[in-house]
């Protein structure tokens, strides 16, 4: 009787999963565009956008991509995924931030660098070579008003083809999420910062 059961179970079981697979067989079979340059947004109020990012570059490194990285908020600090990446190679990094605007306090110097920051990346999305690009909390810039959000949205809509970008940072205007082909919202469950602990060398940066 047991093994009857069983047998029924492992019949139902794969029953439903032929069906499954008919499904998923037919969505993909629906895909045409077999290649595209992709604007992917990471933004929300969860950690991890950043940290999503940078395994996406390391993806693109083990198929032999080269990856350009412009972080624009944050200051010279040298993280944990910096220095792997660039050990691994084919990475042009670029930290042009001068740290966070409530430490510079200093609205000029904010978007100095903004502008310094968004100028390399407009280089680097000109380079053939590149073919992915990390713009590292772009989204904040243009929170604070850094950058004209008119400006950069049209510039990465015009990004030349087959190049993928990702832009990272809480807040994402909408006309980036209208630009994008994909948008991630890291939503904010529970955070140990909130319980004192402070950024963890290996964890934060």
């Amino acid at each position: 009787m047991e093994e009857e059961q069983e047998k029924d179970a492992a019949r139902r079981h794969r029953e439903k999963m032929e069906k499954r697979k008919a499904v998923q067989d037919a969505e993909v079979a629906g895909k045409t565009i077999a290649q595209k340059g992709l604007l992917m947004v990471h933004t929300g109020s969860g950690k991890g956008k950043s940290t999503a990012a940078f395994g996406l570059a390391l993806r693109a490194l083990g198929h032999g991509w080269k990856v350009g990285v412009v972080q624009f908020g944050k200051g010279g600090w040298r993280s944990g995924e910096r220095e792997m990446l660039e050990k691994l190679g084919e990475v042009s990094w670029h930290t042009l931030g001068e740290g966070f605007t409530w430490e510079t306090q200093d609205r000029a110097r904010d978007e100095a660098a903004a502008r310094r920051a968004w100028e390399t990346a407009c280089a680097l999305m000109d380079d053939p070579e590149i073919r992915l690009l990390v713009l590292d909390e772009l989204n904040i810039s243009l929170r604070y008003d850094h950058l004209p959000l008119g400006e950069v949205v049209e510039r990465l809509a015009a990004r030349r083809e087959g190049l993928h970008i990702v832009v990272t940072g809480r807040n994402a205007k909408p006309e980036m999420i209208a630009a994008a082909d994909l948008v991630t919202e890291m939503t904010l469950v529970k955070h140990h910062f909130a319980a004192g602990v402070k950024a963890q060398e290996g964890i934060e940066f």
